[in-house]
């Protein structure tokens, strides 16, 4: 009977036996210091990662109840690999490239975004957006003060809680926010960047782990009651929901995928000529004003979804696990976990969970929706943060909304931090 189950149990699709013996040759490519560290190596070994320990974290009894399950769980195994050295520094190092310079999250997130954003209906795209822009920076700014507030009870300072803390968690991750922030502030106090950028980090690194398990929690103990949207921002009628996909077609997902990069490349030309706003920006701008003005053919929406649907279902996973094996450094974060550091990244978390819920609630949204989209996002470590707070809230179709609030307060924290770190450090 054992044997039969074991047989029979499947890792996204794949029976187990099978996965072991694909495990098996990735450690021994390792091992052997052979596996190329291109696209094709790199892909199959943060897939196969990815959908091992999602499978594992999301059947670990405390953790799949109470620490983000299986998307928790991706990012600090993977991150236990790199920190302990059992992979090796120049796999780590080619993951960080081929993550970030060589473009796998802006593949992912393309696709996740132009994809979210043409699935939904019209009407409740518009509605959606206007009320979740002020409820977004509303708890952004009610986060900044308490972390102050708090900071000061604690002897922290509320000047150095803010500006080490709050703003650096709220700056919309680390290429579009630490990196930029760090250089802002080594401008006005005279010092290093490189210094600067140690200071912030290990306060985004906890915030996106803290915003990743609040996020889990609100949706567990949301689930099913009247506060719940089940991934919908605001109340909807049945014309209104989205429409169920028709069997996956190969060629249309090769079209929705043209679609889909043209929107990208459209918004990095724009980033060109205004560079301080983010590429990201630019791609849900656009892809709001073609779907409000049905510039896009049914058809070609179609597309798009299937490539997002398709994307989603094989990425996810991989993603996560490249985020641990990359952006996760588990000495950094140790050494940084003082009681007063951590109560401190607690209460922004906190703070702007309860403050969006309440305020959104205010604006006709789901407060649970509203707590993890605006609440956690803005927390969490830019649109790779976006995607592990979504996927393990299992929301992953807010993907617009929480990059659209990202996006736009960690512009704004780059514009004050310019202007009060002359004042409050």
């Amino acid at each position: 009977m054992i044997s039969q189950k074991f047989w029979g149990t499947k890792i996204s699709g794949v029976s187990i036996p099978l996965y072991v013996a694909m495990m098996v040759v990735l450690a021994a490519t390792i091992a052997l210091n052979k596996l190329p560290l291109n696209m094709l190596g790199l892909t199959l070994m943060l897939v196969l990662f990815g959908h091992l320990f999602f499978y594992i974290g999301n059947r670990l009894p405390i953790v799949k109840s109470y620490l983000g399950g299986g998307s928790v769980f991706t990012i600090f195994a993977s991150a236990a690999l790199a920190t302990s050295g059992i992979i090796s520094a120049p796999i780590v190092n080619a993951t960080k490239t081929f993550m970030n310079d060589n473009g796998l999250l802006d593949f992912y997130i393309a696709a996740l975004i132009v994809g979210s954003i043409l699935g939904m209906n019209r009407n409740l795209l518009l509605k959606a957006a206007v009320r979740f822009i002020p409820v977004s920076l509303a708890a952004m700014i009610i986060g900044f003060f308490s972390v102050g507030l708090v900071g000061m009870i604690l002897g922290v300072g509320f000047g150095h809680a803010v500006m080490f803390i709050s703003m650096p968690m709220m700056a919309g991750g680390i290429g579009a926010g630490a990196v930029p922030l760090s250089h802002i502030y080594a401008q006005g106090l005279g010092v290093s960047s490189g210094t600067m950028f140690s200071e912030i980090i290990p306060a985004i690194t906890l915030g996106n782990v803290l915003a990743v398990i609040g996020a889990a929690l609100i949706a567990k103990v949301g689930a099913n009651t009247k506060y719940d949207g089940h991934g919908v921002l605001l109340p909807i009628s049945e014309d209104e929901k989205t429409k169920p996909l028709r069997t996956l077609d190969a060629t249309q997902i090769g079209v929705g995928m043209m679609i889909a990069f043209t929107f990208f490349l459209l918004g990095t030309i724009l980033n060109y000529f205004v560079p301080k706003v983010h590429t990201y920006a630019f791609i849900i701008i656009l892809v709001i004003i073609f779907k409000a003005f049905n510039w896009v053919p049914k058809q070609l929406e179609e597309s798009v979804v299937m490539f997002n649907k398709v994307i989603m279902g094989n990425l996810t996973h991989a993603v996560l696990a490249g985020i641990g094996l990359a952006l996760i450094n588990l000495h950094v974060l140790a050494q940084s976990l003082t009681w007063k550091f951590v109560i401190l990244t607690l209460t922004s978390v906190v703070v702007m969970g309860i403050a969006s819920a309440f305020i959104g609630k205010l604006f006709g949204l789901y407060p649970v929706e509203s707590a993890i989209a605006a609440g956690m996002s803005d927390n969490s470590m830019g649109g790779t943060g976006n995607v592990a707070v979504l996927s393990a809230s299992n929301r992953m179709e807010m993907i617009a909304f929480a990059q659209m609030g990202n996006r736009m307060g960690g512009a704004l924290v780059l514009i004050f931090g310019g202007i009060l770190i002359h004042y409050l450090h």
